[in-house]
């Protein structure tokens, strides 16, 4: 069996059948994960940097239901490209407000691109035991999905656009009164959001950055395989 990354990720996204229960709920587990960590993420940093309102909040969980967007966790099993409820965070708490926002919102995506890690290599160590079997093989699909749909958050969520986590980090490197400008009309963004994305015109760049940041992964994907080969 191949063990390029992108390949074998294809594979299981053009394999599944989106109409049935069983596939849909399999891209909805993932999906919760992914969604969960990342929004924890956000939380953790900034109460690391000194803002406890993602605490105060509830927000420090991993119960994916404290998390859940309807709409963004539909986008994601849809679409692929989907994000969480915002975690509340009070940007005036932190010591350097530009500083930590940025930070804070860099912890969404970067999680995201470590669970693609994780998962990938699991992918990898486990094919030689599993693939022979249909549950091994599920099992699989399951894992590859995960690792897909989180390297898909991070590179959705790190678009520059409002209400997104990379928006936050380019208006960190505006001057004070342009950010602060910015940071009120963050909620129109969101239409704009919604615009590009049922229009189609960014499905295309998306599916060509998630390609190339999988194949990025293909060490990673190669190394669980040759592992699991010597355990299995």
């Amino acid at each position: 069996m191949g063990v390029k990354a992108i390949d074998a990720l294809r594979e299981i996204w053009n394999g599944f059948d989106f109409g049935g229960v069983q596939q849909m709920l399999m891209r909805v587990i993932p999906a919760l994960l992914c969604i969960t960590l990342h929004e924890l993420s956000h939380g953790a940093v900034a109460y690391a940097l000194g803002d406890d309102t993602a605490k105060k909040a509830g927000r420090l969980t991993l119960n994916p239901i404290k998390h859940l967007d309807p709409m963004g966790l539909l986008m994601m099993v849809i679409f692929g490209f989907g994000y969480a409820k915002p975690v509340p965070v009070n940007m005036l708490k932190f010591k350097n407000p530009k500083r930590g926002m940025a930070v804070t919102a860099l912890a969404g995506p970067g999680s995201n691109v470590l669970i693609a890690v994780v998962f990938l290599f699991l992918y990898g160590l486990l094919t030689p035991a599993l693939y022979g079997s249909a549950a091994g093989k599920v099992a699989l699909e399951m894992l590859g999905m995960t690792a897909s749909l989180s390297m898909a958050m991070a590179i959705f969520n790190i678009l520059p656009i409002p209400p997104l986590d990379g928006s936050k980090v380019v208006f960190s490197l505006l001057p004070e009164e342009a950010y602060w400008k910015l940071m009120q009309y963050e909620r129109y963004g969101f239409v704009v959001l919604l615009v590009l994305l049922y229009s189609g015109v960014i499905d295309g760049p998306l599916m060509w950055l998630l390609e190339k940041g999988i194949d990025l992964l293909d060490p990673v994907l190669r190394g669980g395989f040759e592992l699991g080969k010597l355990i299995f």
